[in-house]
């Protein structure tokens, strides 16, 4: 999902792209938009994830405004995006576009052109708001 949604974002002339698995809260500034995929677990989101942004909160990282997307998969119920979601635009004021992408288990290829297409609205947004 994260490579399709990287694509879709390349698909736009002047976008970079940095598809990481893992970062730090200090690095998170230097992005225009965060885009972050999860899957859901247990009815919660990863604890590397929790991790991050409770180190950006603590560190007083200042995210505000900054375009913020969230997708993932899951088995049962498919909370971990939504709560990304819910930390990006409550805690961290972010730009989110709503809902997030999820995909019952693993993502067939309609999901994967959804992917492509979020990663293409999200780098247009952003040659929009250059």
């Amino acid at each position: 999902m994260a490579k399709a949604v990287a694509d879709g974002a390349k698909s736009v002339q002047g976008i970079e792209v940095e598809l990481d698995y893992h970062t730090l809260p200090e690095t998170l500034v230097d992005f225009n938009a965060i885009l972050i995929g999860i899957p859901t677990y247990h009815h919660d989101m990863a604890i590397d994830m929790k991790k991050l942004f409770e180190e950006a909160a603590t560190k007083n990282i200042n995210l505000k405004g900054k375009i913020g997307a969230t997708f993932g998969s899951y088995g049962w119920s498919g909370e971990a995006p939504r709560l990304i979601l819910e930390i990006m635009k409550n805690k961290f004021e972010m730009q989110v576009t709503e809902p997030p992408l999820l995909a019952k288990y693993t993502p067939d290829q309609t999901t994967i052109e959804k992917c492509k297409e979020l990663g293409k609205k999200i780098a247009e947004k952003l040659m929009h708001t250059a």
